[in-house]
């Protein structure tokens, strides 16, 4: 096993920067997800990890060893794309012995590992059977353990659970945790879809347009993202974005949305928020999860709105709901029996708001957390 380090790593394609600058070290044994929206830059990065791409400029590590011009096939590692790309024409127990075979191992030690990676990824009693004869899940497994006979450095998983339907997806991943658990190989794992993200990863790196937003535990991020980009993107449904001014004396600052929603802030953080809004204003966000029905207390957010739409999710109800003309997401018990049309009281506790200067670097609801 090995760590991976990003040390001012830039990619360019001609003029396009793809990856700005990036700083990151991924521990021997860490999963790792990279995450973000189509063209952030992640499946580049992970491209570079590989040696698919060239590096333009900084450093690349495996370990200790500087891997900027070593060939792909030197480098230690084994990837898991979103095509299983199996050969149709061969049995699971030839596809997985295959990469050995051409590397020349001996009969016996391809024997014991594509039994090890058989037995490891549940697939002992299918591998007389080809590929046509499986389903999506069992052939994404035996690309799993096709890269699992290589015992690599480092595993590399580009969006690799993407061909498959959500039931299995579900099933798929925890079987990718679990796998993780066992082997402890370090694991990069590319993903656009963020409950992925938060299920799978023991950090979680956000990207967006190249740049690397933050880097932390699930929770983290989801607690304490460090802008407004971290903070719509990580959670779902995605977090409310309210326009807000600020005014009172900093002692006791009142955040409104001149549309009914109105956020008192505690004294200490009445100064900082002053400064921001004379910078380019303000806007306030909170978690659909985090806002509930009935009487605000004091320090609490606070507002009444008519429901919109709602959408019945068994224990939950999805709500959407409008004030004045600024839509709100609410996930609530369903035993509010909330129906189109009704006007209904709902707080959101001061502890969850968060609140975002112009630039969309957060005031409120986080510890500032470095990006690597």
């Amino acid at each position: 096993m090995a760590s991976v380090t990003f040390d001012h790593v830039v990619k360019d394609f001609g003029p396009v920067k793809v990856v700005k600058d990036m700083n990151i070290e991924i521990a021997d044994g860490e999963f790792m997800v990279l995450v973000g929206p189509s063209g952030c830059g992640k499946t580049t990065a992970l491209r570079m990890i590989a040696g698919l791409e060239d590096v333009t400029a900084g450093t690349l590590k495996i370990g200790d060893r500087v891997v900027n011009d070593v060939p792909p096939k030197d480098r230690d590692i084994a990837m898991v794309f979103q095509s299983y790309a199996l050969y149709p024409h061969m049995t699971v127990r030839d596809n997985l012995a295959f990469g050995l075979k051409l590397r020349k191992f001996d009969k016996a030690e391809i024997e014991r590992r594509v039994n090890e990676a058989a037995e490891t990824t549940q697939l002992t009693g299918l591998l007389d059977r080809k590929p046509k004869e499986l389903s999506g899940g069992q052939r994404q497994r035996v690309a799993l353990g096709r890269a699992i006979v290589r015992e690599p450095a480092v595993f590399l998983m580009d969006e690799p659970l993407s061909n498959l339907d959500a039931k299995l997806r579900v099933q798929t991943r925890a079987e990718i945790a679990r796998l993780h658990q066992r082997i402890k190989t370090t694991t990069v794992y590319v993903t656009h879809d963020q409950v992925e993200a938060m299920t799978m990863g023991q950090r979680i790196a956000v990207m967006n347009e190249g740049i690397l937003q933050q880097v932390g535990p699930p929770q983290q991020l989801y607690d304490h993202p460090v802008n407004r980009f971290v903070a719509g993107f990580i959670g779902s449904p995605s977090m409310n974005f309210v326009e807000v001014t600020a005014s009172g004396a900093e002692g006791s600052v009142t955040l409104d949305s001149g549309t009914g929603i109105t956020i008192p802030l505690p004294g200490r953080l009445g100064a900082a928020v002053r400064d921001a809004a004379r910078g380019g204003g303000l806007v306030a966000g909170f978690r659909p999860e985090h806002v509930e029905i009935g009487e605000a207390a004091a320090g609490d957010a606070a507002f009444r709105a008519t429901a919109d739409v709602v959408e019945y999710l068994g224990n939950d109800e999805l709500l959407h709901v409008s004030v004045g003309d600024q839509d709100i997401v609410a996930v609530v018990s369903s035993s509010h029996r909330v129906k189109p049309g009704d006007v209904i009281d709902f707080h959101v506790a001061g502890t969850k708001l968060h609140v975002f200067a112009g630039d969309g670097t957060s005031l409120v609801g986080h510890e500032p957390v470095a990006a690597a």
